[in-house]
């Protein structure tokens, strides 16, 4: 089975694939200005500044991503480099500047638990997959939607490298929350990160927080579904919880057990394009019960 256009997103639409629980799991990322060509692997960039960095990154717990601004302008001045960290609570951006690639080495990555360098940023950051290379449908509807966001005035607004589940295209992340986003228009992405500055978080077409694994992403998901909170940070998960059960802590004591498993999905459909169409599972919260 394929798509009517032969696109990955475009089957994965029809079938209704459930967003929860896709979203790559990261405490951590840093994102790197590069206005030059993306490689399909970052860590295998031809400018060994670029590729060593990302390893670095990568070794030290933290999720790399390279940036530029939509339509690729050309950008004199220095390379901006942003840290950020999703965990509820801590949850913040901070900005660093180098004169280019080769003081990349200077950057410091400090591992989870301790603070960030840089100048802290204020306003959330909506980073839209457009990497062609790994995927046709984030070139196709990650173009668009990076643009369009744009052309309305929207600030903070960055096409990224891959950020997977090219099949949601178009997909976003948004920082420092941490929620990333399938099937946005460009009415629903800017809903994300206004959200985001509100310390909210809009759970319809949330992937989930990749704070979390993609059990606790679809836990934690299906407890704003059930209770409507929006609070980005009210939410934290229990790491002690029994195999298939994610324990939910919230605001003034609140807690819930969902149960998480697995359901077959229906029909098939390539993980991205161009790749065989398969059966497919999904997670699924399968109840929601209240604790206290």
């Amino acid at each position: 089975m394929t798509g009517p256009d032969g696109r990955c997103a475009v089957l994965a639409r029809a079938l209704d694939e459930p967003l929860a629980g896709t979203a790559p799991q990261a405490a951590r990322w840093v994102a790197l200005e590069h206005r030059g060509a993306w490689p399909r692997d970052i860590a295998a960039h031809p400018d060994p500044s670029i590729s060593g960095f990302a390893a670095r990154a990568s070794a030290a717990g933290w999720r790399p991503l390279l940036i530029r601004r939509p339509g690729r302008r050309a950008c004199d001045g220095p390379t901006r480099v942003f840290l950020a960290d999703t965990v509820p609570g801590a949850s913040r951006t901070t900005l660093l500047t180098v004169a280019g690639p080769r003081e990349l080495t200077r950057v410091p990555l400090p591992r989870a638990g301790t603070p960030l360098p840089g100048e802290p940023v204020r306003d959330p950051l909506l980073l839209v997959c457009t990497h062609g290379r790994r995927d046709r449908c984030c070139a196709v509807d990650g173009r668009a939607l990076a643009v369009a966001v744009t052309a309305v005035g929207e600030p903070d607004v960055w096409e990224c490298s891959h950020l997977g589940g090219h099949r949601f295209a178009p997909t976003a992340l948004v920082l420092p929350t941490g929620y990333l986003y399938g099937r946005l228009d460009a009415a629903t992405a800017i809903a994300a990160r206004k959200a985001a500055a509100l310390g909210e978080v809009e759970a319809g077409l949330s992937r989930g927080r990749s704070t979390w694994s993609a059990a606790g992403q679809v836990a934690e998901l299906a407890v704003r579904e059930a209770t409507g909170l929006r609070d980005a940070d009210a939410l934290t998960l229990d790491p002690l919880a029994r195999p298939g059960t994610v324990v939910v802590s919230g605001p003034a004591g609140r807690r819930w057990a969902v149960e998480v498993a697995e359901r077959p999905g229906t029909g098939t459909r390539p993980a991205s394009c161009g790749v065989a169409a398969l059966p497919y599972v999904a997670l699924h919260a399968t109840a929601v019960h209240t604790l206290a």
